[in-house]
């Protein structure tokens, strides 16, 4: 039987941990060092003294999005006001017992409940005002954070917010998994594709305690980057590690010292 396994409590800590040193490293490379700020709850990882805020994304495969329990679901204003997107998620949270040892004792039972809340969320996020809000919230904060700077191969590269929502929520089309194998089931999950190839998935976990009856929401890294810089083809070098596209250049040139337009 092919099964994930949960990420260990350390591993998450290394990965947490190497988060906050990769924000350490974009600050000092921007010339702010320790002047800048930071709000974790805002996804905030870098603000500078100009008020630009930034989400620095690194890892190797696959950037955890969310990781939300009911309690966010039912609290969370902005997603409150998506048309009933919270009261999706929550069906979604609610398809499995309080109990995970419940769950474990018959699992079948309760993934053959979760397909119609996971059917709903899909048919809900096809709608592109939802899709592109809920691709704002997730990322963004709903426009809170300013930028997305994503570090690849040991280089910074940033994104303003608008044209990141704009071409995710334009080029992702909408639909739920089909089981590969006899151990799964169809619509236990929402798939986010472009050309035929997965880029994130919204899915719920229940492969741990720590865990349980908790939604993910990941997007795989790779894929992500070189949409986006096939897509947005403006691009300045702002200095030997940190690369500007669109109309992140116009706003943030004139901010942080000039560099090299040799693309």
């Amino acid at each position: 039987m092919n099964k994930k396994r949960a990420m260990s409590s350390q591993k998450a800590s290394e990965v947490k941990l190497k988060g906050h040193e990769d924000a350490r490293e974009f600050a000092k490379l921007l010339g702010i060092g320790k002047e800048y700020k930071t709000d974790p709850q805002a996804k905030k990882d870098v603000i500078d003294s100009e008020g630009n805020s930034f989400s620095v994304k690194s890892g190797e495969k696959k950037w955890q999005i969310f990781l939300y329990g009911e309690k966010r679901f039912r609290e969370d204003f902005t997603f409150q006001s998506m048309d009933g997107l919270s009261e999706i998620f929550l069906k979604c949270i609610n398809s499995f017992p309080e109990s995970r040892d419940e769950y474990l004792r018959n699992k079948k039972l309760y993934k053959e409940k979760l397909k119609n809340p996971m059917r709903e969320l899909c048919e809900k996020l096809k709608e592109k005002g939802i899709l592109k809000g809920f691709i704002d919230k997730s990322i963004f904060n709903s426009g809170e954070v300013d930028y997305l700077v994503i570090k690849s191969d040991n280089n910074f590269h940033i994104f303003l917010n608008e044209e990141v929502v704009n071409l995710l929520s334009e080029k992702f089309s909408v639909e739920n998994s089909k089981a590969k194998n006899k151990y799964q089931m169809d619509d236990q999950k929402v798939i986010f594709k472009y050309e035929g190839k997965t880029y994130g998935e919204i899915e719920m976990r229940n492969d741990s305690y720590i865990h349980y009856r908790e939604i993910k929401f990941w997007l795989d890294k790779n894929k992500t980057f070189n949409l986006l810089k096939e897509d947005i083809k403006d691009k300045f070098r702002l200095n030997e590690r940190i690369y500007l596209y669109g109309k992140a250049i116009k706003k943030l040139k004139k901010i942080y010292k000039e560099g090299k337009d040799d693309f």
